[in-house]
């Protein structure tokens, strides 16, 4: 895979969701989410601006995927 996608905050956490994370706590525009094991990360959540290449890949990061996992595994790539 090239270069990731850009997503808006609401695809990030809709395909985190379909991993088993769910929403815990939300400070200001910064959504938590985490999962039973405790695998977690936070996804800003700001009107009008998307989740960049950079971020996607940090998220990924944090929940132990790469972004191509993080996609395949949603069913997007």
């Amino acid at each position: 895979m090239g270069k990731p996608p850009v997503l808006k905050p609401r695809e990030v956490i809709s395909i985190l969701e379909k991993l088993g994370f769910t929403e815990v706590r939300q400070r200001g525009s910064h959504k938590q989410l985490r999962r039973p094991d405790g695998e977690g990360t936070t996804i800003p959540v700001h009107p009008g601006r998307d989740i960049s290449p950079i971020l996607l890949r940090r998220i990924a990061e944090d929940v132990g995927l790469t972004v191509e996992e993080l996609l395949q595994r949603a069913g997007r790539a």
